[in-house]
């Protein structure tokens, strides 16, 4: 064994020893989940947005009185592809109640860019709620989105009221949907 090859292999075993998320490559695992405060106001609008599969072009405006998850992913990231049979579960079980899912589909790689190859994703994954496509990373930003995958839970008066990055807290999730939809009923 390389002196170069022990060093690194010395280091991968202190991340994992210690817990600790190499930077860049463990960040979506290792986030934390975040309520919203309520100061943090009315939830941004789609920007930068060059398609829109599933749906004509939508605006937060446009889905007052709806419960909107805005769940920001990318089809070549393991950790997205892993939510997303939760996120199409949630629209299912949740839609005709008044939820409305966008996926924001923001690439981290030039190949994430082409529409055929998101177009592609939607249909191997069976996305069928509107998906809008941030190749410049309008809407990333006007979230101030900072991890793949990340879900922004919106009331009906159009504030952010429950944020999650990463994997997990599903039930979390779907309890945060049916309170605001049974709020409303």
């Amino acid at each position: 064994m390389t002196l170069k090859l022990l060093a690194v292999s010395a280091s991968l075993i202190g991340f994992a020893l210690t817990g600790a998320a190499i930077p860049g490559i463990c960040d979506e695992a290792a986030a934390p989940i975040k309520v919203a405060a309520a100061t943090q106001g009315s939830a941004p609008d789609f920007t930068g947005i060059s398609n829109w599969f599933n749906s004509k072009p939508l605006s937060i405006a446009g889905l007052r009185g709806k419960v909107v998850l805005v769940d920001f992913w990318t089809y070549g990231c393991v950790n997205c592809v892993n939510t997303l049979p939760h996120v199409t579960e949630l629209y299912a079980k949740y839609r005709d109640k008044g939820l409305v899912v966008v996926g924001v589909h923001t690439p981290e790689f030039p190949f994430e860019r082409s529409a055929s190859n998101v177009q592609a994703a939607l249909k191997r994954h069976g996305i069928t709620y509107p998906v809008a496509q941030d190749n410049d990373s309008g809407t990333w930003n006007a979230y101030r989105n900072q991890y793949w995958p990340a879900q922004y839970l919106i009331d009906q008066n159009g504030k952010i009221v429950f944020q999650h990055e990463g994997e997990g807290r599903y039930d979390e999730i779907d309890r945060a949907v049916a309170r605001l939809l049974n709020a409303n009923s």
